[in-house]
């Protein structure tokens, strides 16, 4: 285990401070005398995740180990230039008299699987305010969804515009 890669591979050479590449030793468990380890290997860059997802499997093996990949999704790349993203920038500062807060995240997102199918679509990701995603904890700002509504409504009837 010791071996095994645990944190941050890689960082975005496009968007500073953003990672790029990572792997977590999400759960380790003894059954019948056999050790399985289960790792969260992700990537916004499908062959860096492979890349490590194969030195991870390189690492076991060593050790005798039988390795299974599963549960994968694609990466997608944010696009800083997207012609959507400027729109829904000057909507949002349009309606709320702000401008938004534009940050890229190292997680899997729905849009790593649209793009997977439509890698020509241009596309960007947002949402309500969600605190502790992925834990019993969870939960969403109610006013956020409001205002995430009122967004997206204003949006869809810019789009047909642009």
């Amino acid at each position: 285990i010791y071996a095994a890669h645990n944190g941050v591979y890689a960082m975005s050479a496009a968007i500073p401070e953003l990672v790029e590449t990572s792997n977590n030793i999400a759960r380790v468990s003894v059954k019948e005398g056999a050790i399985e380890i289960g790792c969260l290997t992700r990537s916004s860059v499908d062959s860096a995740k492979m890349d490590l997802a194969n030195s991870l499997k390189a690492t076991f093996e060593l050790a005798r180990c039988q390795v299974n990949f599963g549960g994968q999704y694609p990466g997608w790349s944010p696009n800083p230039d997207s012609a959507i993203l400027k729109i829904c920038e000057k909507k949002y500062t349009d309606l709320f008299g702000v401008e938004p807060k534009v940050a890229a995240c190292h997680a899997g997102l729905e849009c790593g699987i649209l793009g997977q199918n439509y890698p020509e679509m241009d596309m960007i990701s947002f949402g309500p305010t969600i605190m502790g995603a992925h834990s019993p904890d969870e939960r969403v700002s109610i006013s956020s969804v409001q205002k995430f509504w009122k967004f997206l409504i204003a949006v869809l009837k810019e789009i047909p515009r642009a």
